[in-house]
C-alpha cells in the first residue's frame, strides 16, 4: 500500500519587521468539525458555519489620504512633455499657474517611478534589454558573470546577482520618489506594473537592514483593506528614523500613520520635528545657488528693460524648489485642527448632577445633608474646571492650525488683474508643447512685478503692472482694497449672467488668477473651520468665506491636475447646514464656488474662437486615460479639434464656453466627526469660550456698571450675524417666532430666553 504524502505547510516568510510577507497574507482559517460516521453528508454541510469572505488585500499606500487630489494627466503625459511644461510654468510671469515646487516634484517622481518599473519588470522576467547582433555582444556580460548567453529573441539572461542589483536600484529610486512626495508617489506607483509592488520585499529577503527597501516596503506591504490603523506597526519607521536622523521625510510618514491611528498629538510632534530637521539640514535645491539667483535676476532685469521674454531658464535639478515644507505645514495644520475638534464634546457640561428630594433630605441627618451639598459643590467646581480647560484647548489648537494654514498659503500668489495676454501666452505654449512644436519667443510685452500691497508705484502714480499678493495677505485684518467686488450679482444669480454678445473686447483685458496647489482647496476650507472654532465674528468670517469662495472658483490645475473632492470643503458645507447659515451667505456654497469662466482669448493674431477650440481639445485629450504616449496624445488632440470645428459651425457662436474639470468634485456632505464637532461648537458654545477663567468662564455676560440695558448682546451665532448685518431688527427662530434685537439687554435671563427660543 503506497504511503500517503504528508501535507507540507510552509511557514509564511517574515520580513525585516517581523511581519508576514505581503505576497502571502495569512488569514485565520475556519474550524470545521469532523463529519460523524453514518451521517447524512448534505445535512452535515448545512450545519457547518460558512467562512467569512476573505478581506481585500491591497498595498498600504492605497489607503493614503488626499490621493484623489493628485490625479490628473501628469500620470499619462510623456516625461519629456511633462518636463517641458514644468519649465514653461516656471518661466511664466507670476503668479505662476501651478506651484513650481510641486510641478518639478511630479517630473522627478514620474522619471523615478518609470525607471524603477522598468528595472523591476526586467528583473521579474529574467531577461535584459535587447542586445545588438554579433558574436561579441555577450563577451563583457559573460566575463562579468552578469549573463550566460542569449535566450529567444536576442534577450540576455540575467543572473541572480544581476536581478538583485536591479531590484536594489529600483528600491533606491522608489525611496527617493517617496521622499519627494509620498502622496504623489503613491498615485504614480498604483498605475505601474505589478512587479513594482514586490521589489522591496525581495531586496529585504537578502538584506533585511536596507533602509531604502524598508521605506518602500512600508508603502507596498499588503494589508486588509480599510484596516491600516490595525495592521500597521511603527517599528520599521522607527528604525529608519534612527538610522537617518537628518531626514525629515520618514517623520512625515510616521505622522501620517499616527493620524490614521488617532494619535494627533504624536503626529503634530513628528511634523514639528520634521520641520526642524528640514530647516536645519536644508538640502541645496530648496534655495537657488548664487550663480542661479544672479541668472534669474539678470533675466528679469532684461525682461523688464526690453519688455520681451528672453530664452527660458532651465533649472538644474539641484536648483529646483522643494515642496517638503508646504507638505509639513499642511499636515500639521490638519493635526492641530483634529486635536481642537476632539476637545469640543468635553467643552460642554453633561447631564447635571441629580439633586436629592426634600423628603430624602429630611430623612437624613443635618450632617449627612451638609456633606452631600459640599460634595455636590466640589463636583460642580471640578466639572466647570474641566469644561473651561477643554474650551481653552479647542481655541488654542485651532489657533495653531490657523497659523500653519496661513504659513502654507503664504507660498502661493494671487493677482486681481493679470493681463489677458499672459494667460493666453501660457495656454499657447502648453498647446505647442503638447503638439511637439518648438516654442517661439513671446510676442507680448509685459514686466514681472514684485509682490505689491498698493496699486501705485514708487512715485505715487497708478501702477501699470499687474499686482501680486500672497494668499495669506488676502486674509489679513486689513486686506487689499483694490480687489474686484465679490460676490457679484452674476455669481449670486447665475441666470442673469450676460451673454457673450454683451461682452466687448475692451472689457476683457485682465483676469483674476492664483497659483494652484493640489491641497489648496482643503487648506482654504480648513481655514474657515479654524475661524469657526476661534469664534471669529460673523462679519469677519463672512469676509473670509467670500475670499475662500473667490479663490476656490479660480483654482484650476490645468494642464496636469484634475478637479478633486476636498474633505474640508464637505465639512464646511455641513457646518453651514447645521449652523443654518449663521454668517448669512448671499447664496449657496456651490454657486459661490462655481468655477469662473475662462478668459476669452480673442486677439486677432491668435484666431479667437479657434484658439479656444484648440485649448479645449488639449484639455480633453490630457484627461483621456487612453493617452499613453506622445503619438496617442497628438491623435487625441487632432480628433477633438476636428470635432470641435464641426460643432462650432453647426451651433451659434454665442454658446457658453466650457471649462476643463468644471465639476469641481460634486460634494456629498456626509457629516463627519470633525463637521459635527465644529457645528456643535458654532451652535452651542458661549461667546468667548476658553478666553476667561473663573465665574464668567461659562460665557455669561459680565455685569456692567454703566448703562446695563443699552448694549445689545448676541447670544448665538444667528443673533450675532443679524446684529452684525443690521444692528437692530428681528431674528426668526426655527419655530417661526421673531425676537426683537432692539429690545435685547445684557440681562442673563434675557440672554437665556433668546438662546432657548433660537434652539
Amino acid at each position: 500500500m503506497p504511503r500517503k504524502k504528508k501535507s507540507s505547510s510552509k511557514e509564511t516568510p517574515e520580513d525585516a519587521n517581523g511581519s508576514a510577507s505581503p505576497a502571502t497574507p495569512s488569514l485565520p482559517s475556519p474550524t470545521i468539525p469532523p463529519t460523524p460516521s453514518g451521517a447524512n453528508v448534505v445535512k452535515t454541510k448545512a450545519l457547518v458555519p460558512q467562512p467569512p469572505p476573505p478581506a481585500l488585500i491591497i498595498c498600504r499606500n492605497k489607503h493614503w489620504r488626499y490621493i484623489s487630489s493628485f490625479h490628473g494627466p501628469w500620470l499619462q503625459l510623456p516625461p519629456e512633455i511633462l518636463e517641458t511644461l514644468a519649465h514653461t510654468n516656471y518661466n511664466t510671469p507670476r503668479p505662476r499657474p501651478i506651484d513650481p515646487a510641486v510641478f518639478f516634484d511630479l517630473v522627478k517622481i514620474r522619471r523615478l517611478v518609470d525607471d524603477a518599473t522598468e528595472l523591476a519588470v526586467r528583473a521579474a522576467s529574467g531577461v535584459g534589454s535587447a542586445q545588438p547582433n554579433g558574436a561579441s555582444a555577450t563577451h563583457h556580460a559573460a566575463a562579468l558573470g552578469l549573463g550566460f548567453g542569449f535566450g529567444a529573441g536576442g534577450q540576455a539572461k540575467l543572473s541572480r546577482e544581476r536581478k538583485y542589483r536591479m531590484r536594489e536600484q529600483a528600491a533606491q529610486k522608489l525611496s527617493r520618489a517617496y521622499h519627494l512626495d509620498e502622496i504623489a508617489s503613491s498615485v504614480a506607483t498604483m498605475q505601474s506594473a505589478s512587479p513594482l509592488e514586490e521589489v522591496a520585499s525581495l531586496v529585504l529577503q537578502r538584506n533585511a537592514q536596507d533602509p531604502d527597501a524598508k521605506y518602500v516596503h512600508f508603502f507596498h506591504e499588503k494589508i486588509p483593506s480599510r484596516q491600516l490603523a490595525e495592521c500597521t506597526s511603527l517599528t520599521a519607521l522607527n528604525e529608519i528614523i534612527a538610522d537617518r536622523p537628518a531626514e525629515g521625510e520618514p517623520l512625515r510618514t510616521r505622522a501620517a500613520v499616527r493620524i490614521f491611528k488617532g494619535d494627533f498629538e504624536g503626529a503634530a510632534a513628528d511634523l514639528t520635528s520634521a520641520l526642524q530637521v528640514h530647516r536645519f539640514h536644508r538640502p541645496p535645491h530648496t534655495a537657488p545657488k548664487q550663480p542661479q539667483a544672479e541668472q534669474v535676476q539678470a533675466y528679469e532685469n532684461v525682461q523688464h528693460r526690453t519688455g520681451r521674454r528672453q530664452e527660458d531658464i532651465v533649472l538644474k535639478e539641484d536648483d529646483q524648489p522643494s515642496s517638503l515644507e508646504t507638505q509639513l505645514l499642511f499636515q500639521r495644520a490638519g493635526a492641530y485642527l483634529s486635536i481642537a475638534c476632539r476637545h469640543v464634546n468635553a467643552a460642554f457640561v453633561g447631564t447635571p448632577l441629580a439633586t436629592p428630594s426634600c423628603e430624602t433630605c429630611a430623612a437624613r441627618g443635618a450632617a449627612d445633608r451638609g456633606t452631600e451639598e459640599a460634595e455636590t459643590h466640589s463636583h460642580g467646581e471640578q466639572d466647570a474646571q474641566k469644561v473651561n480647560e477643554a474650551r481653552k484647548l479647542v481655541r488654542h489648537n485651532a489657533k495653531r492650525a490657523l497659523r500653519d494654514y496661513m504659513a502654507f498659503l503664504s507660498h502661493f500668489e494671487y493677482s486681481p488683474n493679470l493681463p489677458i495676454e499672459i494667460a493666453e501666452d501660457f495656454t499657447r505654449r502648453v498647446n505647442h508643447a503638447a503638439n511637439g512644436i518648438r516654442m517661439p519667443r513671446s510676442q507680448y510685452t509685459y514686466h514681472p512685478p514684485p509682490r505689491s500691497e498698493s496699486p501705485v508705484d514708487a512715485d505715487g502714480n497708478p501702477s501699470q503692472q499687474h499686482r501680486i499678493y500672497a494668499l495669506s495677505d488676502l486674509f489679513a485684518s486689513a486686506p487689499p482694497s483694490d480687489l474686484p467686488p465679490y460676490p457679484s450679482t452674476e455669481v449670486v444669480a447665475p441666470a442673469r449672467q450676460p451673454t457673450l454678445s454683451a461682452i466687448t473686447l475692451d472689457q476683457i483685458t485682465t483676469t483674476e488668477t492664483i497659483t494652484y496647489h493640489p491641497l489648496l482647496s482643503d487648506a482654504l476650507h480648513g481655514l474657515l473651520l479654524c475661524h469657526s472654532l476661534i469664534q471669529t465674528s460673523a462679519k469677519e468670517l463672512l469676509r473670509h468665506a467670500y475670499m475662500v469662495a473667490r479663490l476656490a472658483r479660480l483654482a484650476d490645475g490645468y494642464p496636469v491636475f484634475q478637479a478633486s473632492r476636498s474633505p474640508a470643503r464637505a465639512d464646511w458645507m455641513e457646518v453651514l447646514r447645521l449652523g443654518e447659515n449663521w454668517i448669512q451667505l448671499a447664496g449657496s456654497w456651490e454657486s459661490l464656488c462655481a468655477p469662473a469662466p475662462l478668459p476669452l482669448f480673442q486677439q486677432p493674431q491668435f484666431g479667437g474662437s479657434a484658439r479656444q477650440q484648440q485649448q479645449q481639445a488639449v484639455f480633453d485629450a490630457l484627461g483621456d486615460d487612453r493617452v499613453t504616449d506622445e503619438t496617442t496624445l497628438r491623435m487625441a488632440i487632432q480628433a477633438r479639434q476636428s470635432r470641435a470645428e464641426r460643432d462650432y459651425q453647426l451651433d451659434n457662436a454665442q454658446q457658453h464656453l466650457r471649462r476643463w474639470a468644471t465639476d469641481d468634485g460634486k460634494e456629498y456632505p456626509i457629516s463627519t466627526e470633525r463637521a459635527t464637532a465644529v457645528a456643535r461648537w458654532v451652535v452651542e458654545a458661549p461667546a468667548n469660550a476658553g478666553l476667561r477663567s473663573g465665574p464668567t468662564a461659562d460665557g455669561a455676560a459680565r455685569k456692567r456698571k454703566k448703562k446695563p440695558t443699552t448694549t445689545k448682546t448676541a447670544s448665538s451665532p444667528r443673533v450675532a450675524a443679524a446684529a452684525a448685518a443690521g444692528g437692530s431688527g428681528s431674528v426668526r427662530s426655527p419655530g417661526g417666532s421673531k425676537t426683537d434685537l432692539g429690545q435685547m439687554t445684557t440681562g442673563e435671563g434675557d440672554i437665556t430666553a433668546v438662546r432657548c427660543s433660537l434652539k
